[in-house]
């Protein structure tokens, strides 16, 4: 399986006919009748698609994703519309819906939209994981490895920054030595892409 699809639909038949759809091309799924009871099993860490219908019985598609958005959600979501839903459907993907199909839609056209979203919301969560390695990083520099860090990327040899700093530049080289080995890299280039865009 390449990744789950929540579907929240109050149409039974709607629901079945997407799990099997997606069962097809090998997504797997998970299935509620109504946005309250997916809102009772939803977690933070849940990862995914999330298949909505706009109209439901109850709480509507446009409200939980609303209140999924206040909660600080980020799963894509695609929007199942009817026709006379579509200005609210594009309201929503204003507000960062992942897209929405009308009904009756394309089954291939629907599931490609979905993989897309699978692979969007796994390169977005491989994305924060680095971040938060890189930050883990950088957190076990100490202040003066952080001066010293600053310099390097600034492109300043040792005895510059020895003398900035008022120290020996032996203290440099072993700073420089203990910034790498933390950083995980072996050259102030390596550094200097790791750090690219964080200056």
């Amino acid at each position: 399986m390449i990744g789950t699809a929540y579907i929240v639909d109050d149409d039974e038949a709607i629901r079945d006919a997407l799990t099997w759809l997606f069962k097809s091309r090998m997504v797997a799924s998970r299935a509620w009748h109504s946005a309250e009871a997916f809102l009772a099993d939803w977690r933070h860490d849940l990862r995914g698609c999330l298949v909505l219908d706009v109209r439901m019985e109850g709480m509507s598609g446009l409200e939980l994703f609303d209140l999924l958005s206040e909660r600080g959600s980020h799963m894509p979501v695609i929007f199942l519309s009817g026709h006379g839903d579509i200005p609210l459907a594009v309201a929503a993907v204003k507000k960062g819906a992942f897209d929405f199909v009308e009904k009756p839609f394309n089954d291939n056209e629907l599931v490609d939209r979905v993989i897309q979203a699978l692979a969007f919301d796994a390169s977005r969560q491989e994305r924060r994981a680095g971040q938060a390695s890189l930050d883990a990083r950088i957190g076990q520099l100490t202040p003066r490895e952080r001066e010293v860090m600053v310099r390097i990327l600034d492109g300043k040899y040792n005895k510059v920054i020895a003398d900035e700093l008022n120290i020996a530049m032996r203290t440099v080289e072993v700073h420089r030595a203990r910034i790498f080995e933390k950083m995980g890299v072996k050259s102030a280039v390596e550094l200097a892409q790791l750090l690219s865009g964080r200056r």
